[in-house]
């Protein structure tokens, strides 16, 4: 199975794609058949980049029909049914790793947790090209549907969040699935796209990426950068973290300007060792999920990365196999991608 082969991409051997003997093929196979056994009920919708959707599903009735059990079966099987392409030199590739967080949660509002993770409003709806009113810009996939039937841009983050009482435009609608301590580590549930909650009753629950308000993502990392704050160097989340620390008062002001708001949904924990639901509607697998832009890349297609650059969770270098899982509002472009390192 191969592209349509755009101008942006070349025909490999297996041969060329340094480190390839080397890696552990089952660990792949392990996470591609996760995608294999959605895509032969549904199969996934052909991206820009001309993955043919139709034909990954045929190809998953053989991966979950033959015998694979060691990492030589794997690589056989890879290579029987993939033809490998390149990104030509002029493409400039960027990789970072996202994470599940484990966040202590409680399940109602106390002195010490104010700030809510929310359900889904029913006034939030999904646009398409046939729903999507005109004065919308084309990328925008969730509007607001009023009393009056007309569908307009939903509610921003600083409207839904409102002051430190959570009088925001939601309020008394019941759509708190918990509460937070940490408005910092609620917002980065948001960017991150889900958790698992310690509750303080002792339980523990998943919530996951159930709708957004539909408004542009901003990163709160490049305000900083911009504002001369830290360096190019230093945009970490460990940075991140220090600075609105040190810098309480201006945490409203900085996260107010990214408009974009997650609602989640709670979902169960069937196996520990599984990741949290994907945008492929499978779960996730530390070290060989990746996120990608879901324009271009076809959910379910096997990519490999080869990296130098540190990626927090491991080594300087990264030579593996990964599939396409998921996606996120910061994941654009044909080599960007977000590495699920585990949670």
């Amino acid at each position: 199975v191969g592209p349509m082969e755009p101008s942006t991409l070349k025909p490999l051997d297996f041969s060329d794609i340094s480190g390839w003997a080397e890696d552990d093929h089952l660990a792949a196979f392990r996470a591609y058949s996760k995608t294999a056994e959605r895509a032969l009920s549904k199969p996934y919708k052909t991206r820009d980049l001309g993955v043919d959707g139709s034909a990954l599903a045929k190809i998953s009735e053989k991966a979950l029909s033959v015998s694979v059990s060691t990492p030589e079966d794997a690589r056989r099987f890879f290579e029987e049914f993939f033809q490998p392409f390149g990104f030509g030199d002029d493409t400039q590739g960027h990789l970072t790793g996202y994470y599940e967080p484990v966040v202590e949660a409680s399940p109602v509002r106390t002195n010490t947790h104010r700030t809510p993770l929310l359900a889904r409003p029913h006034d939030l709806i999904d646009l398409d090209d046939e729903n999507r009113p005109s004065h919308l810009e084309d990328h925008i996939r969730f509007g607001l549907l009023r009393d009056d039937g007309s569908v307009d841009a939903y509610w921003c983050r600083s409207q839904i969040e409102g002051d430190a009482y959570h009088h925001g435009i939601l309020a008394d609608r019941n759509l708190e699935l918990c509460w937070i301590a940490d408005p910092m580590d609620a917002y980065f549930i948001h960017i991150q796209g889900s958790a698992r909650l310690s509750m303080t009753d002792g339980t523990t629950k998943r919530v996951t990426y159930a709708a957004k308000s539909g408004h542009d993502y901003t990163s709160i990392g490049k305000v900083l950068l911009n504002e001369g704050h830290l360096k190019p160097d230093e945009v970490t989340m460990v940075s991140l973290r220090r600075w609105f620390k040190e810098n309480e008062d201006r945490r409203t002001e900085i996260t107010w300007r990214n408009d974009s708001y997650i609602f989640f949904e709670e979902v169960a924990i069937e196996n520990p060792e599984d990741g949290p639901i994907a945008a492929a509607k499978t779960s996730l697998v530390a070290g060989r999920s990746l996120a990608v832009d879901r324009l271009l890349h076809t959910y379910g297609t096997p990519i490999w990365i080869d990296v130098e650059s540190p990626v927090q969770g491991f080594d300087k270098s990264i030579q593996r196999l990964m599939v396409a899982q998921d996606t996120g509002s910061a994941i654009v472009g044909p080599a960007r991608g977000d590495l699920f390192v585990g949670s």
